[in-house]
């Protein structure tokens, strides 16, 4: 499979990612980490719906100790830090915070073998990050508060551990993507002890939030961390990182169309320095193809 292949895999999470918003809107109140397990339980039947037709995938569960902790930390540590943030910070502060993940992971990428860090990476996930202040603020700026510190380091350490998972994913390129299944098992057990020690269990009350809960375990905490597993251990994880940023775009348009918020000028605008950021840190592929094109003929 080509790189370019591997990275628009990759890219299919991001796609995913948009519609978590919108389905955590629909699921009603149910507390986050009740979420998270009930979700990752059904993400873990996503991975385990390849054992019915290749029953040898499950020894693919077998790997070595420093692949689950990486995979477990990532996947539940990111999550983890997120909510604590939210518990202790104001949502647009640790938001923003946390968005710096796709920034990151283009930033740590350099430090990979045979990757190279260039202009179009850095400014691409610039401008990435600028759409997504603009979102998350709606374009009345921000301000951090000292009394908020430790929901900021919180939201920090959730944008570090998963760009830091992101990256180091592939040191562990011959670990196959099946093992994902594991490490959202793992995950929901982990976010189920979470909800039982500070949580008050609430379940869905009628079809519609039982079917935004399975459709965040089916798609944005499902088969998006299969994707991108592979998308960041055999793509572009430069490109992908940046184009990262077009999940809070791509989510706002969701609730925007079902009525869950309005459009503004700053969704606009934001529309435009993400949509350039992509495409600018994308030259080199853009342009690789179109080379490969004209040679063809």
């Amino acid at each position: 499979m080509s790189r370019t292949t591997s990275t628009l895999i990759g890219a299919i999470a991001i796609l995913l990612w948009a519609f978590l918003a919108l389905c955590t809107a629909a699921s009603g109140t149910i507390p986050p980490f009740q979420l998270n397990a009930m979700a990752f339980a059904v993400g873990t039947l996503v991975g385990m719906a390849k054992w019915i037709k290749a029953p040898s995938s499950i020894k693919k569960l077998r790997q070595p100790l420093m692949a689950w902790a990486l995979g477990v930390a990532g996947l539940f540590g990111y999550h983890f830090f997120y909510f604590t943030a939210l518990r202790n910070a104001p949502p647009i502060d640790a938001s923003l915070i946390g968005y710096l993940w796709p920034l990151l992971i283009v930033l740590f990428s350099a430090l990979l073998p045979g990757e190279q860090l260039k202009w179009q990476h850095i400014l691409g996930s610039i401008l990435g990050l600028g759409g997504a202040v603009l979102i998350v603020t709606g374009g009345k700026g921000f301000t951090f508060n000292a009394e908020y510190g430790y929901g900021y380091f919180m939201a920090f350490l959730g944008a570090l551990t998963w760009s830091s998972y992101s990256v180091l994913s592939r040191r562990f390129a011959n670990v196959p993507t099946d093992a994902v299944t594991g490490f959202c098992a793992a995950t929901a057990v982990l976010s189920l002890g979470c909800h039982l020690l500070w949580e008050t269990t609430v379940w869905p009350q009628d079809l519609l939030q039982w079917s935004a809960v399975i459709g965040v375990g089916l798609g944005p905490l499902g088969l998006a961390f299969y994707v991108w597993d592979h998308g960041v251990k055999h793509g572009d994880i430069q490109i992908i990182g940046a184009a990262s940023y077009a999940t809070p775009l791509l989510s706002t348009f969701l609730l925007v169309g079902f009525g869950y918020a309005q459009f503004t000028w700053a969704i606009g605008a934001a529309c435009l320095l993400i949509t350039f950021g992509a495409v600018i840190a994308s030259k080199d592929m853009i342009l690789g193809r179109r080379s490969r094109a004209v040679n063809a003929n």
